[in-house]
């Protein structure tokens, strides 16, 4: 073969190699959904994925970060300290570890500052704490809701049934969301629309999905209808994950179908007409069942590309060659990636995406290090025209 057409074929393979591997970077769930920017990265412009690591434990000790939420585009803050861009972390366990008696919820700031958003009370049931759950969003009027899941000795043997708080954007609490069909809330989606929202949250006490429409204005949030719309996932008490039952949400409205992560379950459902489903029966059809890279589906997001991200507990399904995985899969089911944050098993647990034009951004928390990490990948950088 001719020395420079040989030349040319082994450019043409090596671009097509280098773009084949950016794109599965990007599909990996890095690539993700933001609305962040201006973030102290290293270098915007290199090949490698930019990353940002940061303590979420905030001044009174609070360890187990559990949820994750950006600030969305929007948001009302007011005087309040509040930004878009930010992102909040609730935190589950107090400065002793205890699970399900951490009180704080606490603000990365685009420049990387960590501060508390919210530090509450002991919870009225006589706990020494609230235990905040991975259930936590913010609406743009101006206020974050956020579950609780709390303990009265930091097990599941004392667990109660808990509650959403709603926050305002000074960081006030200024109401309480209680049952009946509120029965350890532990995580949540919304769909904001301003004056009106739909929360959907899933309860680890009753392997349930409760469909919430909330009244929003600027005196607060109210509940104008609960409805049950899915029900009978498995559900336990668990001496090292506390509770363990369905957990991650995100809804597609394109298609009108909730996604359930479900840890006991090893598992993700498909609940079909989530938005005007009338009654809880059955936890929809299963799309993404996987022995090797699913170990106790825990808190779920969308990425851009409208793949699916679940991170695992590996409570269920133990594997410690993979440990603390994110995994990305698609809507029909199948394996594309999976990101390990730690390399000890149970640090995976919140998540969240946002995107800012063609910035994408995507926060993890790692429980075991009590962190919070950032990728960010500006995407017509990654991708040269072929």
């Amino acid at each position: 073969m001719n020395h420079n057409v040989s030349a040319y074929v082994r450019s043409r393979e090596t671009t097509r190699t280098i773009k084949n591997r950016i794109t599965a970077l990007l599909s990996a769930g890095i690539a993700l959904y933001a609305v962040f920017g201006g973030m102290p990265f290293a270098d915007a412009t290199g090949f490698l994925p930019d990353q940002m690591i940061v303590s979420t434990v905030p001044p009174n000790g609070d360890v187990n970060p559990y949820g994750v939420a950006f600030v969305p585009q929007g948001f009302q803050s007011g005087t309040g300290p509040l930004r878009p861009g930010d992102i909040l972390v609730s935190n589950f366990n107090n400065s002793m570890n205890l699970q399900g008696t951490g009180t704080t919820i606490v603000r990365v700031s685009p420049n990387g500052a960590v501060s508390t958003f919210f530090a509450g009370p002991p919870h009225p049931g006589g706990s020494t704490g609230l235990g905040l759950s991975t259930a936590l969003a913010v609406l743009q009027k101006g206020f974050v809701i956020v579950g609780n899941v709390p303990s009265m000795d930091g097990t599941s043997a004392t667990v109660m049934p808990g509650s959403l708080l709603v926050i305002n954007n000074q960081g006030h609490l200024v109401s309480t969301i209680r049952g009946p069909n509120i029965d350890g809330p532990w995580d949540m989606t919304l769909i904001d629309e301003g004056n009106q929202a739909v929360a959907f949250v899933s309860n680890v006490l009753a392997g349930t999905v409760v469909r919430l429409t909330l009244n929003v204005s600027a005196a607060g949030v109210t509940v104008a209808n609960k409805t049950v719309i899915a029900s009978g996932y498995k559900h336990r008490g668990d001496p090292a994950a506390f509770e363990v039952g369905p957990t991650g949400l995100v809804f597609d409205p394109n298609l009108n179908v909730l996604f359930v992560a479900s840890t006991e379950d090893n598992a993700v459902f498909a609940v079909q007409g989530a938005l005007t489903k009338s009654n809880g029966g059955g936890t929809g059809s299963i799309i993404y069942t996987d022995a090797v890279h699913l170990h106790g589906p825990l808190a779920m997001a969308q990425a851009s590309n409208g793949d699916l991200l679940v991170s695992n507990s590996d409570v269920i399904n133990s594997n410690p060659r993979e440990p603390s995985e994110i995994v990305e899969f698609t809507k029909q089911g199948r394996f594309i990636k999976q990101l390990s944050v730690d390399p000890a098993q149970g640090g995976s647990f919140g998540l969240a995406v946002t995107v800012n034009g063609q910035t994408s951004f995507f926060a993890a928390v790692d429980d075991n290090t009590a962190t919070l990490t950032i990728w960010k990948i500006p995407v017509e950088d990654l991708i040269p025209p072929f």
